[in-house]
């Protein structure tokens, strides 16, 4: 039996990027410290730190599609985001439907007291946990 997989999440952002680590014995994720970007762009200094630091098997990068399932400008960025994690670092990406993931961050974050900005309530990375673990149950065939 091979040893289940440590998946480092991502919520694509210009300005922040939400991060979740997951894993797939627990099939659950838990909230990173989001990665500030300048349009689009992480410190990738960071993003190495991070790898280091958790060692994951596998990226999960979340692909906001339309609603029409068509794509956006925004899910051309994120697989573009994607395609550079598994370039600079040859761990595997795949790409996760997002849609709704923002909404129901915000409506967690609301539901739980938080009435500030939602940026600074850590909607990315819940989001980012929300997108691992949609992930996790497409790949287990469960409702999500």
């Amino acid at each position: 039996m091979t040893r289940p997989r440590l998946i480092l999440g991502f919520d694509f952002g210009t300005r922040r990027i939400g991060v979740a680590v997951g894993n797939e014995l627990t099939a659950s994720a838990r909230v990173l410290d989001p990665l500030p970007a300048r349009d689009g762009i992480p410190d990738w200094h960071q993003v190495s730190r991070l790898i280091e630091e958790w060692q994951p098997d596998l990226f999960v990068v979340g692909l906001p599609l339309n609603m029409d399932d068509t794509e956006s400008v925004m899910s051309t960025r994120a697989r573009k985001f994607g395609k550079r994690l598994f370039g600079r670092y040859g761990i595997p990406c795949e790409m996760a439907d997002e849609r709704g993931s923002t909404r129901e961050a915000k409506t967690i974050a609301r539901d739980a007291g938080h009435r500030g900005n939602y940026r600074d309530d850590g909607v990315d990375g819940l989001a980012a946990v929300l997108i691992v673990e949609g992930w996790l149950a497409d790949q287990e065939g469960l409702p999500r």
